[in-house]
């Protein structure tokens, strides 16, 4: 029996070109067919929507400055005012000194040499003055060191006299420059300096060389000017914030090495080495929002032109705060382990680090005092 296809296959002749363009078509046919119109990757991406923050509500309108705080040499005890000056470089006499080591020139703070906070620099002004005051420094009575002091603004002669460093170090940078600081007289302020420590060191006081701070993530050009301070110009706190430190650390003793003493002893403010102390929003933390505020001596604002000065972003903390500024013993525990428990990872560009204040640069000059309100004129997560 034979079988007939249903289907007639006729095998046609088809010139070897043919076939090597209908391989080569092949592929680009099927792409084309299959092919959907896409927006390509940089218009399709979705746009990263706002940030949208949760600040907390505070009493913006009731916020004054409860405490003013200079430290006039680095790392030394500070001394609380009534009134001050700031530029934008900060306090009046702030930092305007550090103690160096002879050697390296390398910065010493109480970090290294917890005893430094008992050193006690006065800022003793006198118009009558050629050096328009001094800088007196005293110590411990059973430290057996003598006081001394050095001219509060030396005059062009008395500088010219002095001899200058260039590589003053301080995190990581040795750029920095400084005249070395001659006492009015007896002893040179080093040589008595260097006996209270232990090693030689060098007193020194802030060159004319510009020390522009690093940059922020909100403020990528800050460029703000600065003395001896660890990084800007001015540290703000509020009482309510050390208040709720106060309260975490009582609940924590006992733990990881809180002692039992701190179920009634309280935290200096002074441990955290702020210029200007808050008080007044009535929860803790507000600083923490605060983008920009100006200082009046109204509660209603009355000067148009006082100087914004811009909270640029949270203070990281190190062990330092952990001295106590009475004794100059470090404690093993606080405050540094309680702030690692509940504020740390609060800058996100040292998210390993716990926070406690904000660091901030005044856009101008002007004057604060004890009791002046503070005026809010933006928000942000600082």
């Amino acid at each position: 029996m034979t079988f007939q296809p249903l289907v007639e296959l006729r095998l046609v002749s088809i010139p070897s070109a043919s076939i090597t363009v209908l391989l080569f078509a092949a592929p680009l046919l099927y792409a084309y067919l299959s092919w959907k119109p896409t927006k390509s990757v940089e218009t399709s991406r979705a746009p990263t929507p706002t940030k949208v923050l949760s600040l907390p509500s505070f009493d913006a309108s009731n916020i004054r400055v409860s405490k003013l705080l200079v430290h006039p040499i680095k790392s030394c005890r500070g001394t609380s005012v009534q009134q001050a000056n700031y530029t934008p470089q900060g306090i009046e006499n702030d930092r305007k000194w550090c103690i160096i080591k002879a050697e390296t020139h390398f910065v010493l703070t109480a970090r290294a040499c917890s005893k430094m906070v008992l050193i006690h620099p006065e800022i003793v002004e006198d118009s009558s003055s050629p050096d328009c005051g001094f800088l007196k420094v005293s110590f411990p009575e059973d430290s057996e060191s003598e006081s001394f002091s050095v001219p509060l603004k030396p005059s062009e002669e008395t500088l010219q006299s002095w001899k200058t460093v260039s590589n003053v170090e301080l995190w990581g940078r040795n750029d920095i420059d400084g005249y070395i600081c001659e006492s009015l007289s007896g002893r040179s302020p080093s040589d008595i300096l260097s006996a209270y420590v232990g090693y030689p060191v060098l007193l020194v006081m802030k060159g004319p060389r510009p020390r522009l701070c690093a940059p922020t993530l909100r403020y990528p050009k800050l460029g703000a000017p600065t003395a001896y301070q660890d990084g800007f110009p001015l540290l703000v706190v509020s009482e309510e914030s050390i208040m709720a430190l106060q309260t975490r650390v009582r609940d924590m003793v006992g733990v990881q090495g809180v002692d039992e003493k701190w179920s009634q002893e309280k935290i200096d403010v002074e441990r955290f080495r702020p210029n200007i102390v808050l008080k007044g929003a009535g929860i803790p933390f507000a600083e923490d929002s605060i983008a920009e505020f100006t200082i009046d001596s109204h509660r209603e604002v009355t000067d148009s032109t006082a100087p914004i000065i811009r909270l640029v972003c949270k203070c990281t903390r190190c062990l330092l705060p952990n001295v106590d500024i009475r004794t100059g013993l470090r404690d093993k525990a606080v405050p540094y382990k309680v702030l690692m428990k509940f504020r740390k990872g609060l800058d996100p560009a040292q998210a390993s680090k716990a926070c406690m204040g904000c660091n901030g640069a005044p856009s101008g000059s002007g004057t604060v005092k004890v009791g002046d309100w503070i005026h809010v004129h933006s928000r942000d997560d600082v």
